[in-house]
């Protein structure tokens, strides 16, 4: 019986095929390696770490900002640095908003690009009504220079007003980061100083839970109890323990 049931296995495990023998169905190529769908894996990430995110998860809504585009006159410190000094401005917010970067590098980088280039427009300008035999051609070469780097800083300075708006859920206003920085750049700059200061300032006074240590409790010997109230001071000459909270 044993050999038989051996055999039996073997024939039901293993199917002899023929050359005569017909597919039973027809098999496009590429059909068995399609992806299997999987309900379990099919959850919703976190875009930044990637990590599965509950049922119950529901995104953070934009918020208002602060202060408006023009309202550079409520901070007399950030309206005038930003009018003067523009790069330090943005390297302050620079580095505030990414504490591994030091402000003198974006401010440098700021002072060349924009600050630079407006000289050279100036220049420009000033060299074409003094000496009007310059090359037209060379003017508007240059002008045309100078544009393309102001449209490249405005992409860049809108890049770090994005990274604001992504930390601390801001809405786009007016407009797209980089079309307010390339048409109001020094209005930007101080509105993001504005509402860095004011949302470190709301971090840094926050409400702080107050633990009350304990009250002092003390600790007497067992022969305290023996010894009557009447008995004579000479006798109480055992010392108390007092248990402080550290």
């Amino acid at each position: 019986m044993g050999e038989r049931e051996m055999e039996e296995r073997k024939q039901s495990r293993y199917v002899k095929l023929t050359k005569d023998q017909a597919p039973l169905e027809d098999i496009t190529p590429g059909e068995l390696n399609q992806p299997i769908e999987v309900p379990q894996l099919d959850v919703r990430k976190c875009p930044e770490c990637r990590q599965p995110l509950p049922e119950s998860y529901a995104p953070p809504a934009d918020e208002p900002w602060m202060t408006g585009i023009f309202g550079c006159a409520e901070d007399r410190e950030s309206c005038l640095t930003g009018l003067f000094c523009p790069c330090v401005l943005f390297g302050h917010n620079v580095e505030r908003l990414r504490e591994d970067t030091p402000w003198t590098r974006p401010c440098i980088c700021h002072a060349i690009c924009i600050e630079g280039g407006i000289s050279l427009a100036i220049a420009t300008v000033t060299a074409t009504s003094i000496f009007p035999a310059i090359d037209p051609g060379t003017v508007c070469l240059i002008v045309e220079g100078l544009l393309f780097t102001w449209w490249m800083c405005g992409i860049h300075t809108g890049q770090v007003r994005q990274s604001l708006q992504k930390k601390y859920h801001l809405k786009n206003s007016p407009c797209n980061a980089c079309c307010v920085h390339c048409c109001l750049h020094w209005c930007a700059l101080c509105q993001e100083h504005r509402e860095i200061k004011g949302r470190l300032s709301d971090n840094m006074f926050s409400e702080m839970t107050v633990v009350n240590p304990p009250p002092i409790q003390e600790m007497k010997s067992t022969d305290d109890k023996e010894i009557p109230e009447t008995s004579s001071p000479n006798n109480n000459e055992h010392t108390d323990l007092e248990i402080q909270a550290v």
